[in-house]
């Protein structure tokens, strides 16, 4: 009898089909494709754990059931019982050969289909354009990254302390903040990073991270910005930056070895190189602002000493190397005003980039930050920041300030890295960019 799952009969996950080898168990999941061969009707389900092959002969289910199979379309939800039997020619070397299978709802022209379809067009139905494989294959991976982000600072004492997604202040710059109206307080803000709250945080905890979305209103079209981002800050009280830069690295090299060991399925589906991913162990080189400069102009690159590294001399640098590189103490005029400066050298500051390999860009931003009351005062004035906003952030150095440093991750931007992707639009289950805010 269809229509009604049995009870007694385990439901299982087809991730985990292994487990169940010629036992019957049911699965319930959407159509993915389908073919037939006359009496043989042959379905892949996906459950989002994986797919399954699920073979429905004639001869060995009632007439309704295989009448059903022939009503499927692409994605419809089923659920289908069965003897889970190992076939190597199978999608995880497992196939279910059907003794029931119902319809819990038929699909109707489901929109995106095996031919080509446009950017925009994907866009628009990103809903549903989540349960291709290609993307299921990105998010498991993203997944993967978060899972080996917050296990490498868990393993290494650090506290979670999330910090406020609504602020009173800049932290990166006016010209790039999201206003909003805060009751009878004035204006608020989406934060660009939660860094300066992690810097308090750390304080009282000495080692933490705060991990959320971050918010940017620059008006970029590239393949490397979203309006809304995640970011993992980690902030470490009584570090210099050389001690930032040995965690990034570490950190790093954690990230995407995890990756490899624990997602070679997904890479599989994506085509990833792997070859590029392999290198990406310590120690990674470390290229001082001069040094980057210097390799600027050696690939005819005219470039304004001063500036910060745009895009295309990141890719320029990045492609010297076969695994990320870090740059050094950039100069003060292009970087964020609570940076510490370098003392034999006070036109730079003691900052690093780290630049992904590839090409990928900036996936790594840190620095030791200014830990003296006087200058941080100055360095507010420099910058044309009002004082008051700032005054808990003061309390930071009147009260056992200590020399502390930190950096920020993209997830985003690692995700594109990690799977190869051209575009940061699909490291993100629901992008957010200038042109788009849907669905």
């Amino acid at each position: 009898m269809s229509g009604q799952a049995d009870s007694s009969v385990t439901k299982a996950r087809i991730e985990s089909l292994s487990n169940f080898n010629d036992q019957i168990v049911t699965i319930q999941g959407w159509v993915y494709n389908k073919r037939s061969s006359g009496k043989i009707q042959f379905i892949l389900v996906r459950d989002g754990s994986g797919i399954a092959q699920c073979v429905i002969a004639k001869n060995a289910v009632a007439p309704e059931v295989f009448s059903i199979c022939d009503s499927l379309t692409q994605e419809s939800s089923v659920t289908v019982t069965g003897k889970v039997h190992k076939d190597d020619r199978a999608p995880g070397g497992y196939e279910i050969q059907a003794e029931d299978l119902s319809a819990v709802q038929v699909a109707k022209d489901y929109p995106i289909t095996p031919k080509e379809h446009g950017v925009e067009f994907l866009m628009d139905h990103r809903h549903l354009w989540l349960r291709s494989s290609h993307q299921h294959a990105i998010i498991r991976i993203r997944h993967q990254i978060i899972k080996a982000v917050r296990e490498f600072f868990d393993n290494k004492g650090f506290i979670l302390v999330d910090s406020p997604i609504l602020t009173p202040a800049s932290v990166e710059g006016t010209s790039t903040l999201f206003e909003t109206e805060y009751f009878d307080l004035g204006k608020a803000y989406l934060t660009q990073s939660g860094q300066l709250y992690a810097e308090a945080s750390a304080m009282a905890f000495g080692k933490v991270y705060c991990f959320g979305p971050t918010f940017r209103a620059e008006k970029s079209k590239t393949r490397r910005h979203l309006t809304e981002f995640w970011m993992v800050e980690p902030e470490v009280a009584w570090a210099d930056l050389n001690d930032d830069m040995d965690l990034a690295e570490e950190f790093i090299e954690h990230i995407v070895q995890t990756v490899l060991m624990k997602s070679e399925p997904e890479l599989k589906v994506l085509e990833r190189d792997l070859t590029k991913l392999q290198p990406v162990k310590r120690p990674f080189p470390r290229l001082h602002y001069d040094e980057a400069v210097e390799i600027l102009k050696k690939n005819g690159v005219d470039f304004q000493y001063g500036n910060d590294l745009g895009g295309a001399d990141e890719t320029i640098i990045s492609q010297q190397y076969d695994r990320p590189v870090m740059v050094h103490h950039y100069p003060a005029a292009c970087k964020a005003f609570y940076m510490k400066r370098d003392p034999l050298r006070p036109e730079l500051t003691l900052s690093v980039d780290v630049l992904a390999s590839e090409g990928y860009g900036e996936i790594i931003g840190g620095s030791q930050r200014e830990d003296d009351y006087d200058t941080l005062i100055k360095r507010l004035e420099e910058n044309n920041l009002p004082r008051q906003p700032f005054e808990w952030y003061l309390d930071l150095r009147r009260y056992g300030s200590v020399p502390h440093s930190g950096f920020g991750l993209g997830i985003e931007r690692t995700v594109a890295w990690v799977c190869g992707l051209e575009h940061v639009r699909e490291t993100i289950p629901f992008a957010r960019m200038i042109y788009r805010n849907t669905p």
